[in-house]
């Protein structure tokens, strides 16, 4: 996916070129980078602390309590006194952390639970006078637009539906060209399903009018849904773990209708426990799941999608993305990560960007798309340098795969992942990510292959100005990589150079040409 960069103005004279100027350089957007908010759920109390690039944070901390705060609302109309304890409790220790960690004020918010039960106003009270954290009860509506605005922090082209469930309710909105557009609210937490009678059917029959209703509301024309909350992404580990996929990273992975199909009623047929030890899921969420499922099943053949994606992103980056000026929304959230990746941990910042410039005759061929994948592996060609030598290659892949990085689904992890093994290493042979590598089709196997040994050629000409010491030029018709060298870059031009360049030209399939000035 891309993500449109919209230019800034240089400062001193500076032409920053295709990067653009770097966004965590501003200080109004690096106002940004530690920002504290929690989020009092029906299920669930958790703060995440955000750090890091301002349109790309990292999570310095982040800590949940599975409290139940939601738990017999239906049936009392209160919110569940234990949960209360330990919701307290959760709040307490938080406040204190962010005490400790100087961070500015909590922004916190509170959802159905809070904003349905008949204690919740005093408990808000009680909240505010033991912890001095004022609450912002959010209604249904305000919630789903939060959620899409988190989705929106991870894909700021995201066109199609969002779908957040929490414990005791569940919110759709629609998100087009970068906003979001019509919400609505629904009763369909698995907390508040626990009380329908009748066993799977009582649930069906439950379910299906209240899905029609929204539905009708909605329309079903949205080509993708958008899955946020805690207990799709554990129907989507699960999912993994029957399909016996390698990689375990929740945010952008895609599930077919068929496959989910599939996992619905491989649910129904497992040992909940079983599940729960194979996936790493709590007993607490574990013991939703089959409910979340009834609801996402009866979803998915209401709405039709044709890709159902998971985001790991919702409300609580939806309030980082709400405290965001326009021109950082629109910034690519890879390239943010990546440049901010690079500034802090590569033996020379700002090397990326000539490296980009040397090696990008190779690949003027390439897709916007491809070429965005490009820039981020170039910024991140150097930040794992502190790895040892023998392992360096596995640990960028192992970086590239895992990172939390936005922006980006999983074969373009691996795809970078890749990229950045064979920046350090010629062959790919023996190391342990066949499987995750089979991911890929062939083509965008050799694509990597080459970007990261041009990387590596490209690495040994990190000087102010590599440019202005060699050029390389590809004639795809003559089956030529060329390779032009200025007088001062005869001594830089070693054995280790020219046997980089010629596996360049290799992966290429070209033949490689010398020309000195």
């Amino acid at each position: 996916m891309t993500s449109q960069t919209e230019p800034e103005t240089p400062t001193s004279g500076e032409d920053w070129g295709p990067f653009g100027r770097p966004l965590f350089l501003d200080e109004s957007a690096r106002a940004l980078s530690r920002v504290g908010v929690v989020d009092v759920g029906s299920n669930s109390v958790r703060m995440v602390v955000f750090d890091g690039a301002a349109r790309s944070p990292a999570y310095f901390y982040n800590e949940k309590i599975l409290c139940g705060l939601g738990a017999g609302l239906g049936e009392t109309g209160h919110l569940n006194p234990e949960g209360k304890r330990r919701a307290m409790a959760a709040l307490k220790r938080f406040q204190k952390l962010a005490e400790g960690m100087g961070i500015p004020p909590l922004t916190a918010v509170a959802t159905a639970a809070m904003r349905e039960a008949s204690d919740g106003p005093a408990f808000r009270e009680e909240i505010l006078r033991e912890t001095g954290l004022p609450l912002w009860v959010i209604d249904g509506e305000e919630e789903a637009r939060l959620s899409a605005q988190g989705v929106l922090l991870g894909w700021p082209e995201a066109d199609g539906l969002i779908c957040d469930i929490g414990g005791s309710s569940m919110e759709l909105a629609e998100l087009h060209a970068g906003h979001v557009g019509k919400r609505v609210t629904s009763p369909l937490g698995p907390l508040k399903l626990q009380d329908i009678k009748g066993g799977r059917k009582g649930l069906k029959t439950h379910i299906k009018p209240i899905i029609d209703g929204l539905a009708d509301t909605m329309g079903t024309d949205n080509k993708r849904i958008f899955l946020v909350g805690g207990s799709w992404r554990a129907i989507a580990r699960i999912d993994m773990e029957r399909r016996g996929y390698p990689l375990h990273v929740l945010h952008e992975y895609r599930i077919s209708r068929k496959s989910l199909s599939a996992t619905l009623k491989f649910i129904r047929a497992s040992n909940m426990d079983e599940l729960r030890a194979k996936t790493g899921t709590s007993a607490a969420r574990m013991a939703l799941v089959p409910l979340a499922a009834e609801v996402l099943g009866q979803l998915v053949t209401t709405f039709k999608p044709k890709e159902i994606c998971i985001s790991s992103y919702g409300i609580r980056e939806g309030l980082l993305y709400e405290q965001m000026p326009a021109r950082a929304r629109a910034r690519d959230p890879l390239i943010e990560s990546c440049r901010f990746a690079e500034m802090k941990d590569a033996r020379n910042p700002g090397f990326g960007k000539k490296l980009f410039a040397f090696i990008s005759p190779i690949f003027k061929s390439a897709s916007e798309d491809q070429k965005r994948l490009v820039k981020a592996a170039c910024l991140l060609h150097d930040v794992t340098w502190r790895a040892h030598p023998d392992y360096r290659a596995e640990v960028c892949f192992d970086n590239a795969t895992r990172a939390n990085l936005g922006g980006l689904d999983h074969e373009e992890r691996i795809f970078l992942g890749l990229a950045l093994l064979h920046r350090y290493k010629n062959s790919r042979d023996g190391t342990p990510f066949e499987s995750l590598i089979a991911l890929l089709d062939p083509t965008a196997i050799k694509r990597a292959e080459v970007l990261g040994k041009a990387m590596r050629f490209g690495a040994m000409f990190a000087c102010d100005d590599p440019e202005a010491m060699a050029n390389i030029q590809l004639f795809p018709k003559k089956k030529v990589l060329r390779l032009v060298l200025s007088a001062e870059a005869r001594d830089l031009f070693g054995e280790v150079t020219l046997a980089r360049f010629n596996s360049l030209a290799n992966a290429l399939s070209v033949t490689p040409e010398i020309i000195q000035r």
